[in-house]
């Protein structure tokens, strides 16, 4: 549509913004199959957690992998920069809101150390679960590193990863070489167009991450105005990937990365084409997140532009009880599993594909009609 003059701009959608219809079948939740593949990685819940040093350590690494998920570790985060990455960690959570910036940009300075690197993949493996580290395409050589200790998926993600990248000093990381050569799924991210996601996938990635900016800890939408509604982002890629899949032969998940605050949430976004997700903050509020009820953005250690801020989630349940109950809380933020089993079967899914082909609804007073009395109390969906 006309925005002035000849300017044309696209209408987007929010997940806020939709709605799912019920099937005519109801399906028991305890029948549907949420099983996630990803290259040689599989998954029994498609849910992974974000690499952000406030949701994931090493420990919490152990314990995704054991209720079957997965947690991805920063590879260029405080865990590969400190011996003891817990001190660092209290430093940023006790620090005045007003100087946290500033001593974020400080800390993350430190160089990230490869010995660390295969050290971390080392404790996790060692206890049963599953490490996964992510890097950004600049630092793509310690994703080498990473293989060589045993990591079983890299992912290489910035704000936007794009094949191909111009500039006077250089070119990154060679994205279809690395996909080439790499022993283990490499998951790319992050994209929001039709035609960044196909071109990913031609360069042989093995997953997709989509979003950006839609995270509760992120800046990037107002730093620099970029960004697509995570509904309508993950719809294009979706349809990028299906197009590849029926040009190849070979199927690319996407997993939509940030902004999934519920389980309604995790429902509709797979309504709208995902396969997975990815969510940082539900697993920072957890028990055993390094964070202490705190959560901070991949980009706000930036030393020129933060495009991220530290934020105060709260800590109460454990991971366990986050993602697969019982909810003790009424707004939808606990139990992630049970509400995406429960979502699927009342919209007669029994997998995750089906699930993609369930009625969408355009319906912007979702949250709010009839609701009254629970946002003038602020419980339910009034919270």
């Amino acid at each position: 549509m006309l925005i002035g003059g000849k300017r044309e701009a696209r209408r987007t959608y929010g997940l806020d913004e939709l709605a799912l219809a019920a099937g005519l079948v109801n399906i028991d939740p305890d029948d549907t199959d949420i099983a996630l593949q990803i290259g040689g990685l599989k998954l029994d819940i498609p849910i992974l957690a974000s690499a952000m040093d406030g949701a994931v350590d090493v420990r919490v690494a152990i314990e995704m992998s054991r209720l079957g998920g997965v947690a991805v570790l920063n590879g260029e985060g405080l865990q590969t920069r400190y011996e003891n990455p817990d001190e660092v960690i209290t430093q940023i959570v006790s620090e005045p809101v007003e100087t946290v910036v500033p001593l974020i940009q400080k800390l993350y300075r430190e160089p990230v150390r490869e010995e660390l690197v295969a050290r971390r993949i080392q404790q996790i493996k060692e206890a049963g679960g599953r490490a996964v580290l992510s890097f950004t395409p600049l630092a793509a050589r310690l994703a080498h590193v990473a293989m060589e200790a045993g990591v079983d998926a890299v992912v290489v993600q910035s704000t936007v990863t794009t094949l191909e990248y111009r500039s006077s000093k250089g070119s990154s990381v060679d994205l279809k070489k690395l996909c080439a050569e790499a022993r283990v799924p490499v998951i790319i991210g992050n994209s929001v167009t039709y035609a960044g996601t196909l071109v990913l996938m031609e360069a042989g990635a093995s997953a997709i991450l989509v979003g950006v900016g839609p995270g509760a800890a992120c800046t990037t939408r107002r730093v620099i105005g970029v960004g697509v509604p995570q509904a309508s982002a993950v719809a294009d890629a979706a349809a990028a990937r299906d197009d590849y899949q029926a040009k190849s032969g070979r199927y690319v998940p996407i997993i939509a990365d940030g902004g999934l605050r519920t389980g309604g949430d995790v429902c509709k976004v797979i309504a709208c084409g995902a396969d997975g997700v990815m969510m940082g903050q539900p697993i920072a509020r957890s028990q055993e997140a390094p964070g202490h009820g705190y959560h901070w953005g991949m980009a706000t250690s930036s030393a020129g532009l933060p495009r991220g801020t530290r934020i105060k989630v709260g800590q109460g349940t454990s991971l366990e009880q986050v993602l697969f109950g019982p909810a003790t809380k009424d707004d939808g933020t606990l139990n992630f599993v049970g509400a995406l089993k429960l979502g699927m079967g009342t919209c007669g899914a029994a997998t995750i594909k089906e699930m993609q082909q369930v009625e969408l609804l355009i319906a912007p007073t979702l949250q709010s009609e009839g609701k009254r009395q629970q946002i003038d109390q602020h419980v339910g969906q009034g919270t």
